[in-house]
């Protein structure tokens, strides 16, 4: 089965092997991603004003792209899918898509016919956590592993439709089937701080450090989490706690026996 791939700056850049492991993993699972032509970044951050339309152009492109495949788009980093899944929504309102139109110069507008799909969602929906459970040749067995989901994931609710934005479980599933603990705690869909790094730095370290706190304090030994940002705040600024934070696809590729631990 094959996807159309949205993979995004930061996993073509500083996160390349987060990339390596997601595609890895599909292979192992029977899915083939196929990254579409010449995508560009989908800028980090929904443009919510309604009259603003350059700024959604670049996400237009790649689900248009996704549409001459006869494709699903799937997505990996949660500000990513969050940006993309947004903006086709909105491309489903007629003025909005009458604008876009005329300012990438198409025939006719495009309408938000594209499906966005979350890789988790992909292995949730489409492989099903029983098959990756019967994949698994390298369990993480013994280990209580918290799922960190952050605040893009899953909001809006209306919009992403992936998960209960208040009590998800999608990331709890996929920890079970690759044979660790999943630990829930009251964290674990709040924000991080990590858009505020740069500007008020101190923000970011309360953040992240309240989160692992909370994750630590319920018996987490070890985080995963689906945004690249969350990651890297979560590594580089909560310095009160040790404890290992990586990408949900890493742990996915060392289940599968497709990386060493």
């Amino acid at each position: 089965m094959t996807y159309s791939y949205y993979p995004g700056c930061t996993l073509k850049n500083k996160a390349k092997d987060l990339d390596e492991y997601a595609r890895s993993s599909a292979r192992a699972l029977g899915i083939e991603l196929v990254e579409i032509d010449e995508w560009q970044c989908c800028g980090g951050v929904y443009p919510s004003a309604r009259d603003e339309i350059a700024t959604k152009l670049s996400s237009v492109r790649a689900l248009m792209k996704a549409k001459e495949q006869g494709q699903d788009l799937v997505t990996m980093c949660s500000a990513c899918h969050n940006v993309i899944k947004q903006v086709n929504n909105d491309m489903r309102d007629e003025e909005i898509s009458d604008k876009v139109a005329r300012y990438m110069g198409l025939d006719e507008p495009y309408t938000g016919d594209t499906r966005v799909v979350h890789y988790l969602e992909l292995l949730r929906d489409t492989i099903g956590f029983d098959q990756i459970k019967k994949s698994v040749t390298n369990p993480l067995k013994d280990k209580k592993i918290a799922a960190y989901y952050g605040c893009l994931l899953l909001r809006p609710g209306k919009v992403m439709q992936m998960d209960n934005p208040e009590n998800p479980t999608i990331m709890e599933d996929l920890i079970s089937a690759i044979g660790a603990t999943p630990v829930k705690y009251a964290l674990r869909n709040e924000c991080c701080g990590g858009y505020t790094t740069i500007g008020n730095k101190q923000i970011a370290v309360q953040r992240a450090n309240a989160v692992l706190e909370n994750a630590v304090s319920n018996g987490a030994e070890m985080i995963i989490t689906a945004c690249p940002l969350c990651l890297y705040n979560l590594k580089k600024n909560a310095t009160k706690f040790d404890i290992p934070v990586v990408y949900f696809t890493e742990a996915l590729a060392q289940a599968l026996g497709l990386i060493e631990e």
